[in-house]
Parts: C-alpha cells; sequence; structure tokens
C-alpha cells in the first residue's frame, strides 16, 4: 500500500507534464502552423501553466493550517476543528479524536527524538532555525543514517542520469532531430509521449507494492538502456538522409516511446518511494528532502548540458545515457537492498541498523504517554468510559 500511496505523486506529474504537451500541441494551430503563426501560439501555453500558480497564491490564503503543525505549535484545539472541517465529522467524533491521538503522539514522539540525540540543545531551548540544523547534522552523524542517506542520493542521481528530462524538456527537438518534419509532427509525438508516459505509470502503482523495487528498477533500466543504444545506432546510420530512411525515423520515434513507459512503470514511481520509506521516523522528513534535492539538482545538471549535447555529440548522447543505464543496473543488483513492504523494524535489517527499532519504541512509549494523558483528562471530566475506546495503535 506504501507504494501504491506514494506513487500517486508520481502520478500527478505526469498528468501535468502530458497535458502541458497537449495543449503546446493546440496552441500550435493559433494562427496556422506556417509563417503567419500568430504570437499567441507561444504565449497562451505560458499565461495557461500560471492560472494554477495564481489561484494557489491567492487560495491558500483561504486554506487552514495543517493539524499535524498545529500541534506541534501547541495550538490544539485550531487543530481539532482543522480536522473536523477537513474530515466532516463532529469535533467530539471516535474517529476524529483517533486521529488527533496519532497526531499528538507522533509530535511528542518528534520531541522526544530530539531530546534523545541532542539532549544539549532540548535543554537550552534553543530556536526552530537551530534545531532544523541539528535534525539534518543527524542525517550525516552516524554511518547507518549516512548509508540511508547515500541510497536515496543516489536512487535519484541514477533517475535523472537516466535521461527522462532530456527527453521530457526537449522532446519536440528530440523528435525534430529523429526525422519528423514540421514544428507540427514532432510536438504531436511529444504529446503522445505524455500520455505513453501516463498511461506506463498506472500498472506500475497497482504492482509496486507485490513485484518489489528491486525488480523494476532492473527490468526498468535495460529496457531504457537496450532502447537508448538502438536510437543511437538508428541516428548514427541514418541521420544524414532521414527523407529517404522514414521507417527508421519512425523506428526510433516509437523506441523512444518504448523508453518513456519502462521509466514511468519503473524509475519513476518507485525512485520516490524509495526515497520516502528508507528512513526511520526522526530522521524521515530530512532525509527524503536531502533525496529530492539530489533530483532537482541533478534535473538542472540535465537541463544545462543536455541541449548542447543533442548538437554537439548526436548520436552519442544517447550512447551516453545508455552508459549510465547499464551502471545503474549494477548498482541496483549490487548495492541497493529491497524494501517492499519493509517496516521500521525490518528496514534496520535490511541496513544493519538499530535506528528504525529504537524509533519504534519511542513512538509506543510517546503513544501511551498520550493515551494516558487523554485518559487522565477525561477521568476529571467524568467522560472516562467514552475515551478508554479509543485505542492508539
Amino acid at each position: 500500500m506504501r507504494g501504491l500511496l506514494v506513487s500517486f505523486y508520481q502520478l500527478a506529474t505526469i498528468l501535468g507534464i502530458m497535458l502541458s504537451f497537449w495543449v503546446g500541441y493546440g496552441s500550435n494551430y493559433i494562427g496556422g502552423t506556417g509563417d503567419g503563426q500568430s504570437n499567441l501560439a507561444w504565449r497562451l501555453p505560458s499565461i495557461i501553466q500560471g492560472i494554477p500558480a495564481v489561484a494557489l497564491a491567492f487560495g491558500i490564503w483561504f486554506m487552514p493550517f495543517s493539524p499535524r503543525w498545529l500541534v506541534k505549535m501547541g495550538r490544539d484545539e485550531e487543530a481539532r476543528n482543522t480536522l473536523a472541517w477537513l474530515r466532516k465529522l463532529p469535533i467530539d467524533h471516535d474517529e476524529l479524536e483517533a486521529e488527533y491521538l496519532e497526531i499528538k503522539a507522533e509530535a511528542l514522539f518528534e520531541q522526544k527524538a530530539f531530546a534523545r540525540d541532542f539532549p544539549d540543545l532540548a535543554e537550552q531551548r534553543q530556536s526552530r532555525l537551530k534545531q532544523q540544523f541539528a535534525q539534518y547534522r543527524m542525517c550525516f552523524r552516524s554511518k547507518d543514517n549516512f548509508k540511508r542517506i547515500c541510497t536515496a542520493w543516489l536512487v535519484m542521481f541514477w533517475q535523472q542520469w537516466s535521461g527522462i528530462d532530456a527527453i521530457i524538456y526537449y522532446a519536440s527537438n528530440v523528435f525534430i532531430s529523429l526525422g519528423l518534419t514540421g514544428g507540427t509532427n514532432a510536438l504531436l509525438a511529444t504529446g503522445v509521449t505524455g500520455v505513453v508516459f501516463l498511461i506506463s505509470t498506472i500498472p506500475a502503482m497497482l504492482i509496486i507494492d507485490r513485484v518489489g523495487r528491486k525488480p523494476m528498477l532492473l527490468v526498468g533500466s535495460a529496457v531504457m538502456g537496450v532502447s537508448m543504444v538502438i536510437v543511437g545506432v538508428i541516428v548514427a546510420k541514418f541521420s544524414h538522409d532521414w527523407p529517404g530512411h522514414v521507417a527508421a525515423g519512425w523506428t526510433a520515434v516509437a523506441l523512444i516511446w518504448v523508453y518513456i513507459a519502462a521509466f514511468g512503470a519503473t524509475w519513476g514511481p518507485v525512485s520516490w518511494t524509495l526515497v520516502s520509506e528508507i528512513f526511520p521516523l526522526s530522521i524521515r522528513a530530512k532525509g527524503a528532502s536531502i533525496g529530492a534535492s539530489s533530483n532537482w539538482l541533478n534535473n538542472f545538471a540535465i537541463a544545462f548540458f543536455v541541449p548542447p549535447m543533442l548538437k554537439a555529440w548526436r548520436w552519442g548522447t544517447y550512447i551516453f545515457f545508455s552508459v549510465f543505464l547499464a551502471a545503474a543496473i549494477v548498482w541496483v543488483w549490487f548495492f541497493l537492498p529491497e524494501t517492499k513492504n519493509a517496516t521500521l523494524e525490518e528496514m534496520d535489517r535490511v541496513f544493519n541498523s538499530q535506528a528504525g527499532e529504537k524509533d519504534a519504541a519511542l513512538l509506543r512509549e510517546a503513544k501511551q504517554e498520550v493515551s494516558m494523558l487523554t485518559t487522565k483528562v477525561s477521568v476529571e471530566k467524568g467522560e472516562k468510559g467514552h475515551v478508554e475506546e479509543i485505542q492508539l495503535v
């Protein structure tokens, strides 16, 4: 279930990518596709992508604070009211109370974990900024945490250097370089790329928790690598005369779609799932953010270097990414642990660590304290029988 839920992030991203591709294709017809094409053809996609941003900028002022953040700030009553608004339940509903207690226990756990890891800072009541920096240091302070950080960082490194965003960002240029004449045909092929990307992700979401992470990454890397090699060979052999080798050009286009489908079914959802699940509770948010930083840092490098690579290396660009995919297979096979359906304690065994087990014990302690505190307050209010039915699991 964990892989399915995390994969929705990737699905939402791809849905946005697909819609942007088709908006670009549709706006291409504004004023015709020739020399008289209107400037609105390129301005409209920019305007449309700004609409959600403007809506968010204004709408965010009317959104309530997160219940989890409110509990951390000690604003418990606001947290209860926000939960009631979100769930459309009465504020005294049992399910609402159970969720509130769960959030309360996790907030208490974070306090206990920080006091355990940084007793001096906890006693001195340092600023939240200093506490945040201290928690980031914790990610690198122990060998097992550092191993998890390296795993998350490298997962995103291999994901980006598979070349996926080289294709997604410059899809139209890639298809033109493969012999598709005219910008309209290239934009149409780009739109198909978005559809293939979206469709291939859906079955991956359904099998990720059954098949496992490593098998999916290995198969995906192999299919993507072979596709890149064949495309590179086709470009090297036929790019001098695409009009005379139309079939070869379309074969290369089809292989790009195969490559996209393989990524959408494997590296896309699996990489984000891995980054979100390999860390113990005490550093999960910080560790996952470091993993995400790898994604965007390498993404920047791809966006910067690929245009001159396509111009100078041409077919060599595809071979370049196939080499990285081959290296990714080696890394996944020998160094990436399988984390399918692993609990906190089982994740410790995967990484030869005890951090998750300690965090799990501390979380149980926090839940017990919250339960006892709630029961005590309820007794004082004469509501003991009602609250004792609520269990924190």
